[in-house]
């Protein structure tokens, strides 16, 4: 069992920044890929980003392709999203979450992922 917490949620400004974090329970941490996604009001969970259990790999939706950066440290069991040119449509409650060993790194869902953060709110005001 793994237990993750995340935080740096809060209001911002179109265009401006924010960096999330997700601090992860265990001595196993590194043993697991990780990802972020993300839930806007009345819409589906979707796909952010996810990293490879080393860090040398990383995976973005489209949409945030160029402007999101994920990453992690496994000395400090935590992984990070750095959002960058936040846009209104980035509104939403962030999670991040514990990659299933062995699933497809195509086409991530939330059904492979196994582990789940209680999520932290971003704001985007226009």
């Amino acid at each position: 069992q793994v237990q993750l917490v995340e935080s740096g949620g809060g209001l911002v400004q179109a265009g401006g920044s924010l960096r999330l974090s997700c601090a992860a329970s265990g001595r196993t941490f590194s043993s697991y890929a990780m990802g972020w996604f993300r839930q806007g009001p009345g819409k589906e969970r979707e796909f952010v980003a996810a990293i490879s259990r080393s860090g040398g790999s990383t995976y973005y939706a489209d949409s945030v392709k160029g402007r999101f950066t994920i990453s992690r440290d496994n000395a400090k069991n935590t992984v990070y999203l750095q959002m960058n040119s936040l846009k209104p449509e980035d509104t939403a409650v962030y999670y991040c979450a514990v990659k299933r060993p062995g699933t497809s790194w195509n086409n991530l869902q939330p059904t492979s992922f196994m582990y789940w953060g209680q999520g932290t709110q971003v704001t985007v005001s226009s």
